[in-house]
């Protein structure tokens, strides 16, 4: 913790509307990370959020993971002199708010993807029941916390095709793939996906 204190990570300028946004756009449940890239001015040019495996417990293994959604969803800055876009790194956890020894491979696998990317390290935020929290710069808040993600919008299948035109009628013989009719079912509106750019 203290080295990473001491390596100069740029604080979020507005950390509760931050992760706020952060929130909003992908409802983290535990066990989720969610990867953000701002940009100059400081405002969210992409994100992505995934799910790792739960037995990938090494620093490797997350640096891997981040640096496979940043090719994803946004560029690298290699080609530059200095970075200029921060990546900032929110995981949505079970247990105490406090540092753990697995928050210190996902801030080691931050620092390398962040620089493998051209990009700089940012922010590790950490999302648990009780609350939101900046390792290593003391911010922090009751809400969003780990379990906020069931308040959010729930989108259900709102029309279904009729059972009869899928299996054909009593009596019948069912009809083969090939002959049954089809039609599109209706879904209620989806927010855009998960991974979102908003350049």
């Amino acid at each position: 913790m203290e080295t990473w204190a001491a390596s100069g990570i740029p604080a979020l300028r507005d950390p509760r509307e931050f992760v706020l946004e952060l929130h909003q756009r992908h409802l983290p449940q535990p066990g989720t990370v969610v990867i953000a890239v701002l940009d100059a001015s400081h405002r969210l040019n992409a994100s992505a959020s995934f799910a790792p495996w739960p037995r990938h417990t090494d620093g490797w293994q997350h640096r891997n993971a981040i640096l496979t959604h940043l090719r994803q969803v946004t560029p690298h800055d290699l080609r530059r002199a200095a970075p200029v876009r921060t990546a900032v790194l929110l995981r949505c956890r079970e247990g105490a708010a406090g540092w753990t020894a697995q928050d210190g491979a996902w801030m080691w696998a931050l620092q390398d993807a962040a620089a493998l990317h051209g990009l700089r390290c940012g922010s590790y935020i950490t999302l648990s029941p009780a609350g939101w929290q900046i390792l290593a710069d003391g911010r922090g808040g009751r809400d969003p916390h780990a379990g906020s993600w069931a308040d959010g919008p729930v989108h259900t299948v709102t029309e279904l095709p009729p059972r009869s035109a899928l299996d054909g009628t009593r009596g019948q013989r069912p009809l083969r793939q090939a002959e049954r009719p089809w039609a599109p079912a209706r879904v209620a509106a989806i927010e855009p996906g998960r991974r979102t750019g908003t350049r």
